[in-house]
């Protein structure tokens, strides 16, 4: 593809305080183009140093940011939300640049980052303490301070870049912290806009700081003795390397992991809703990377066979292509490093018998030099398989028949994931039931959307612990101290 202005790739820097560095002490990454497979960008890393750097400088200005009066806290950072509502075109072809998501699809996430942005902007102000004890009933006074942390280290997800910063950096800042983040250096555009913009905002210089990197800076970021919180969004096996060192330094944590969740189609349901919302989310959006995704459809049997046709019909109309192409639903998938994985689940499912119902190949043609995947789905799959029970993070939907309620939750139940869970019925008693049993952090019923700023979001399980959302997502950013006067 020739570079035209609206594929130009930003130069990547890393920003610390008024800093801004094209070069970091652990080299350079290469960054590939999903669309191309060729590179596109020098993406600057940073180590041990430069986190450091960070660290402090976000340190210094934690000093002065949690004196900050809260309203004016509040204006920032509804500020900051109206401009990246401005500037969606902007942050839609990031997206497509970071990793291959299509612009349309991408602009759609943005209203979900300005609302997250702004729903904490509004919590700045209202951040109250509690009287717990009276002199006149205990011969004492007694009140809480809720406080921020200090310097929170934010490890960002690369699926949804400016959706992660929105779930984790406003609230952080309302509740008078300042954040180091570490983008993935697979996605590494987004960022720098953000950062540009809560400058324009008036967020001062060291409020935030992005160090983006691998391993090496997310571990530095995590040991590091003035981190006095960790946020991270990604997978489970990183997970539980974060939280050794966590462990080690008493420290805490927030974790929005993986999620191999549920979606229970009964009967009854509404199907041009259910296999709507159960095909588009699992093999469309985000050609299925997403955690959250109802990547096992869990169909009553009555109706089983005509929903894997309309599955397949769905599927099949869903245009696989270059994210700046107009009516493209899904883009390539991340890297060849996903691509070669996914296919070798592919591969293994068909080979265990799971029925492969439409797709499981790569896309040739004028995309074969990028990572695309057809959109693929298996039916009669064992839900001990490993396709049922391992997050495939690719385009990849499994159907799995059941026979009745109990059935339904059991599997639903059967892995050791409890992010979300879907439900589809019209009957609304059987739907409460459910979700009362579903083991998820939360359930969605009847195309109920995701990532509502208003309510709690995070799993159980390997799919994580904290939440992030909703009050409860301010409070993690909070701690409590206790004030007794005599």
């Amino acid at each position: 593809m020739t570079a035209t202005v609206e594929t130009a790739r930003p130069t990547v820097e890393l920003r610390i305080g008024a800093e801004r560095l094209t070069r970091g002490s652990a080299g350079v990454h290469r960054h590939i183009d999903p669309t191309t497979g060729r590179p596109d960008a020098d993406v600057p890393l940073a180590g041990p140093a430069e986190v450091d750097r960070a660290v402090q400088v976000a340190h210094a200005a934690y000093l002065d940011w949690r004196r900050t009066k809260p309203a004016d806290r509040r204006r920032m950072i509804m500020r900051l939300g109206d401009l990246i509502e401005a500037h969606t075109a902007d942050f839609a072809r990031l997206a497509a640049l970071d990793n291959g998501s299509p612009v349309a699809a991408a602009a759609a996430m943005i209203p979900v980052a300005v609302e997250w942005t702004r729903y904490y902007a509004g919590w700045a102000d209202k951040i109250s303490s509690e009287v717990t004890a009276s002199l006149r009933a205990d011969g004492e006074f007694s009140y809480t301070l809720a406080q921020p942390w200090g310097v929170i280290g934010a490890i960002i997800t690369w699926n949804g870049p400016l959706v992660s910063l929105a779930m984790k950096v406003p609230a952080a800042l309302a509740a008078g912290n300042t954040v180091v983040i570490k983008p993935s250096e697979l996605t590494p555009f987004t960022a720098g806009l953000f950062v540009d913009l809560a400058a324009e905002a008036g967020i001062p210089d060291g409020v935030i700081n992005v160090v983006t990197g691998g391993p090496e800076a997310g571990a530095a970021l995590v040991e590091h003795p003035l981190v006095k919180k960790v946020s991270f969004t990604g997978g489970p096996v990183t997970a539980r390397k974060i939280l050794a060192s966590c462990a080690e330094l008493l420290k805490p944590a927030v974790m929005e992991l993986g999620g191999k969740s549920g979606n229970i189609v009964f009967a009854d349901a509404d199907l041009d809703n259910a296999c709507g919302v159960g095909t588009m989310f699992s093999v469309g959006i985000l050609s299925g990377q997403g955690c959250a995704f109802p990547t096992r459809m869990i169909v009553e049997r009555s109706v089983y066979d005509e929903v894997i046709e309309r599955v397949r019909t769905i599927a099949g109309f869903l245009k696989v292509g270059n994210p700046f192409e107009e009516g493209v639903i899904a883009g390539p998938v991340v890297n060849e490093q996903a691509l070669t994985r996914i296919t070798g689940m592919i591969e293994r499912a068909s080979a265990e018998g799971a029925r492969l119902v439409t797709g499981g190949k790569r896309v040739g043609g004028d995309l074969a030099d990028g990572f695309y995947l057809e959109p693929t789905v298996f039916a009669d799959v064992d839900p001990h398989s490993e396709l049922a029970q391992n997050e495939v993070f690719g385009p990849v939907l499994s159907i799995i028949p059941f026979e009745g309620e109990d059935q339904a939750i059991e599997i639903a139940n059967s892995t050791p994931y409890g992010l979300s869970g879907y439900v589809f019925t019209k009957d609304l008693r059987r739907a409460h039931r459910v979700a009362e049993e579903l083991e998820t952090g939360e359930v969605l019923i009847n195309g109920a959307a995701n990532l509502g700023a208003t309510r709690p979001f995070g799993g159980i399980g390997i799919s994580g612990m904290g939440k992030e959302g909703g009050r409860q997502g301010l409070e993690e950013f909070l701690h409590i101290k206790t004030v007794s006067m005599a």
